[in-house]
């Protein structure tokens, strides 16, 4: 009989602590970019060395067990994090709104192929069904903001192979290593740092970041927002490890769904009638994806007790 994973109850305040989270980082950084501007890329430094300070404290305070792993063995990890963070941003840059929208819910198709070609792992139909109002969700949020040129094409395409390749190694890479979240992430962050920092010279202007006096209120802010971060990446990797980089893939989208009505509410973003439809639909896509994955589950813990 197979070990039984986390209980539902468990899973379902992970996904609340991450969605709670990732809504609030993404108003944290908001702020710091329209308000401050602070460049992205050493923002996102600032995240994972925070969450690597925390990470030693949680050691020291023997929240989880140092394990010996070879350091190549989490390189591919760290460098697929940087090209996602590096190329997402890209694909910002050199697209629409709704360009770059459309190309990140092409991540969980993404997922799904590399799954099911390259690990051998399959989805049912209902599953893969669920994706279909998802994605026209997205169509219907964005549709008036699409435009296409070659570069924002490429750069769109390159953000979300590597984004799905990183996603579905943070659970491969758990499983194969034998470590939990924590521990993987332990060895992650601060190699991601390593990799983002040599990027700086190239993508930010690093000097006037460093010389310009900051305000206390914007220095807060960044710490407030590396804090924050460090249970976003905590959380996104225990989700991953202990579900999979599609139910991962889901809170993201409700993510988005609850950021747009979000600025709706907080920041008065202008919200169309067809972005409301959209936001229905991705939310019916959600609910019909829980749905069918708690039936699965159900019937294969049946097939454990039978076994």
């Amino acid at each position: 009989m197979s070990s039984s994973g986390p209980g539902n109850l468990l899973i379902s305040l992970s996904l609340l602590i991450n969605l709670c989270s990732s809504i609030i980082i993404v108003f944290l950084n908001k702020w710091l970019y329209t308000q401050y501007g602070f460049p992205n890329i050493t923002l996102t430094c600032v995240h994972f060395l925070v969450t690597s300070l925390g990470l030693v404290l949680c050691l020291q305070c023997g929240l989880f067990m140092k394990k010996s792993v070879p350091l190549m063995s989490v390189v591919p990890l760290s460098f697929t994090f940087c090209g996602f963070v590096l190329f997402t941003n890209l694909s910002l840059q050199n697209n629409s709104v709704g360009t770059y929208q459309l190309a990140k819910a092409m991540t969980t198709p993404c997922i799904l192929i590399i799954h099911t070609f390259f690990y051998g792992r399959s989805y049912s139909t209902r599953i893969k069904l669920t994706l279909i109002p998802i994605t026209l969700g997205v169509i219907l949020n964005s549709i008036y903001d699409v435009r296409f040129n070659i570069q924002g094409t490429i750069y769109a395409l390159i953000g979300v192979l590597v984004t799905s390749l990183y996603q579905v190694w943070v659970g491969v890479k758990q499983a194969e290593l034998s470590l939990n979240s924590m521990q993987l992430l332990y060895f992650q962050a601060p190699m991601s740092v390593i990799m983002l920092s040599s990027l700086l010279p190239f993508t930010e202007p690093v000097r006037v970041t460093v010389q310009q006096e900051w305000s206390t209120t914007a220095l807060l802010l960044v710490l407030a927002s590396g804090c924050v971060a460090f249970s976003v990446n905590l959380s996104i990797y225990w989700i991953i490890g202990n579900t999979s980089p599609v139910t991962y893939n889901m809170v993201g989208h409700m993510k988005f769904c609850l950021t747009l009505l979000g600025g709706y509410f907080l920041f008065h973003d202008p919200l169309a009638a067809n972005q409301l439809m959209g936001i229905g639909m991705t939310f019916s896509g959600i609910l019909l994806y829980t749905h069918f994955k708690i039936k699965e589950q159900e019937k294969q813990r049946m097939r454990e007790k039978v076994c």
